[in-house]
């Protein structure tokens, strides 16, 4: 294995400059240094272990191999890489357990091989490996993971999955991968060739539509989770919840073209989204 090649993209300087930037939302930033701390070093190796299996341009399976080797040195209390390094007091402190890690780890393993879903059902099994460790780490630091907020979490981190894997779709087609349901690309009369167009067709923004349909009733589960959180949980928790309502409004907004140009969320959209779904869980209704 070319360990030198390897660390030079595992750089963590680099890891760790992606990891605030692309997947904290607003309210995280203002959470105290210490959880922000913990938050960081879950992302880093979120970011850390993408990075290698999407864009190193060795042997990807060689590269995620040295990912496990890294996770076996973190839990046996000997972790030799930075990015390791990093997150070892949040794995004590908080008593992580390897399986959300080994889950992040098995969805950039699948994706070596997996270029399709046949149906929904196998996305979502998919989802349950690159999404939903997230989110469970994330309650796990916020001392506040009972079954039914993981319920409701796997729920929101499924959705917000099929939001990203929506906006890049293009991107996506272009590397060889397709995130759409396999059944429903045939039942709507989508081609894969559609997908590596310059602005979306007709029928490529009608199974787009259905997709971020069923990403929003997903997503509407994080309502009950914001209000059941308190404190910093609630306020990070509902940036989550927002961004994905939020970048769904955009693609909507769009018409559901998502070839021409990635609909992210703009501050505005995310406010509006943000504000109202946070007082409300600070602000009972009244006669409540």
């Amino acid at each position: 294995m070319p360990v030198e090649s390897i660390l030079e993209h595992a750089d963590p300087a680099l890891v760790m400059a992606h990891a605030p930037g692309e997947n904290f939302p607003v309210a995280l930033r203002v959470l105290p240094r210490h959880l922000q701390g913990h938050l960081k070093a879950i992302y880093g190796y979120a970011r850390l272990t993408d990075n290698l299996g999407d864009e190193y341009p060795g042997d990807r399976s060689a590269a995620l191999d040295w990912v496990e080797a890294q996770l076996d040195a973190l839990f046996a209390d000997n972790p030799s890489h930075p990015v390791f390094q990093e997150l070892a007091p949040t794995v004590s402190r908080f008593g992580l357990s390897r399986a959300p890690f080994d889950g992040l780890l098995a969805a950039n393993r699948l994706d070596q091989h997996r270029k399709t879903h046949a149906n929904w059902e196998e996305l979502m099994e998919y989802c349950e490996l690159s999404a939903n460790p997230v989110g469970r780490l994330v309650l796990a630091v916020f001392e506040s993971a009972t079954p039914d907020r993981l319920a409701a979490s796997d729920a929101v981190c499924s959705g917000l999955q099929v939001l990203e894997h929506l906006q890049d779709i293009g991107e996506d087609a272009r590397a060889g991968r397709i995130y759409l349901p396999g059944n429903d690309m045939e039942r709507f009369g989508c081609t894969p060739e559609d997908l590596l167009a310059p602005v979306a067709g007709p029928t490529l923004r009608r199974l787009v539509e259905y997709q971020a349909h069923r990403a929003r009733g997903m997503l509407k589960r994080g309502r009950w989770l914001v209000e059941s959180l308190q404190g910093y949980a609630r306020l990070a928790i509902a940036g989550f919840v927002a961004g994905g309502l939020a970048g769904l409004d955009a693609v909507e907004a769009a018409r559901f073209e998502i070839l021409g140009q990635t609909r992210k969320a703009g501050s505005v959209r995310l406010l509006r989204r943000y504000v109202p779904l946070y007082l409300k869980a600070v602000i009972p209704p009244r006669g409540s």
